[in-house]
């Protein structure tokens, strides 16, 4: 969350950037909640010090008795008072989102900006199929027994499709090696107040988060609450550069809401496995950081060689950790609207969080005087189980219904082919 020192000094711009991610926030109940916060606060420092000035002046009379009882029942009401105030309060300023890059595109989803593209669509000479087409012809995946013994949007990956998951993840941990990325493997399920510190809701009908019931556990979307909870709490030494973890789990949404014809098969569904990277860094190498996360989720999809496009994403479309954020998104033929042979979906993101997450998770670093100051996280995904197979299967499909492995993963698969 932000400063209310920050808020209040930048008041119009942090009203603005809230606007223009179309989330409503009420500043001046805010504002009169920090006022009353504060004077309550004064008043019992003041009372504490009258009570503790009065206890040590020796024996007390009776009438001196009974007013110190007076001002301690004065004090516990103010107490109760201040931490009806504070939750109030609290409520109110973690609604607030953080900061927005200025040169973010400003409006909703549709107007991202395009930053580059590397290749052009694959024409096919042949009617492309789906990936969900290909790989239930394969054989490969099994949504109707996956809807019986769970749910629908749960399936089982089967044989080949089983080996490619692994190839993608492995061909991608060898990638972020070469960045200095610490492997681990993060648990599946993270307390509510780890969900809250990231910046997602864990409850409530907007919450895309699966609770378990009678416990304060849920479900982790995403590898980017647990590494952020890895260090909550703790002042980390930075010293020696940035701690970078490559965090694999398995990611559980609930994916509530209808979202039509092209995200049928793989592209929503409830569970998957990731390769998620995160950072934690000082202020000053964020930016340079998020350039290096997406320039890693550039070589992984390079190497794959897949046709994407890089987007700067607009405003109302930023998740509220996020300063900025950047997507790469695959040609995909499941998606339509751009011609008749596909369209462009997301496969990675990564985002700059600057010190929003730490200050929730109380996260810090010491700086060059020794000052304790929040340090900057950064999150991005390196590959996920349920969109990179999309962008292969779609990709390097062949007339006679056969999947091309592609060149990088093969060693990791010890064949050329699915069919």
């Amino acid at each position: 969350m932000l400063d209310i020192k920050f808020i209040k000094e930048n008041l119009d711009r942090v009203k603005s950037d809230t606007e223009n991610r179309g989330i409503e926030v009420n500043f001046d109940k805010l504002l009169e909640l920090d006022e009353t916060r504060r004077a309550i606060i004064q008043d019992l420092q003041d009372m504490r010090e009258e009570r503790n000035e009065r206890s040590s002046e020796g024996k007390p009379s009776e009438k001196e008795i009974k007013e110190l009882r007076e001002l301690s029942n004065d004090i516990d009401e103010l107490e109760n008072s201040l931490k009806n105030t504070k939750e109030k309060y609290i409520e109110l300023l973690k609604q607030i989102p953080n900061i927005t890059d200025p040169d973010s595109p400003v409006g909703p989803e549709e107007n991202f900006n395009v930053l580059e593209k590397n290749n052009e669509p694959k024409d096919f000479d042949f009617e492309p199929k789906t990936h969900l087409e290909l790989m239930e012809e394969l054989d490969l995946i099994d949504f109707e027994r996956g809807a019986k013994v769970t749910g629908s949007d749960f399936y089982f990956t089967k044989k080949d499709l089983v080996e490619l998951n692994e190839a993608v993840i492995q061909y991608a941990s060898d990638i972020v090696k070469e960045y200095d990325f610490d492997l681990m493997e993060t648990p599946d399920m993270a307390k509510n107040e780890m969900i809250e510190n990231a910046g997602f809701n864990p409850r409530g009908e907007e919450s895309q988060i699966y609770n378990v019931e009678g416990t304060d556990f849920s479900l982790v979307g995403t590898a980017e609450i647990t590494v952020l909870g890895y260090h909550s709490d703790e002042i980390i030494d930075l010293e020696d550069g940035p701690k970078k973890y490559a965090a694999i789990s398995h990611c559980f949404r609930r994916e509530a809401g209808a979202y039509g014809k092209s995200s049928k098969g793989l592209y929503r569904v409830h569970q998957f496995k990731k390769l998620e990277l995160f950072v934690f860094c000082k202020p000053e190498n964020s930016e340079k950081l998020h350039k290096e996360l997406l320039e890693i989720e550039k070589k992984i999809c390079d190497g794959l060689d897949l046709p994407y496009r890089v987007i700067d994403i607009a405003t109302e479309d930023l998740g509220a950790p996020a300063y900025k954020k950047f997507d790469i998104e695959s040609w995909m033929t499941m998606k339509s609207g751009e011609n008749d042979q596909g369209g462009y979906g997301e496969i990675t993101s990564c985002s700059n969080c600057t010190n929003y997450q730490a200050r929730r998770a109380n996260i810090r670093y010491k700086n060059e005087d020794g000052e304790n100051k929040f340090v900057h996280t950064l999150n991005g995904t390196a590959v996920v189980s349920s969109r990179v197979p999309i962008a292969i299967f779609e990709n390097y499909q062949k007339e006679d219904g056969a999947v091309q492995v592609p060149e990088v993963l093969q060693k990791y698969m010890g064949k050329k082919e699915i069919k």
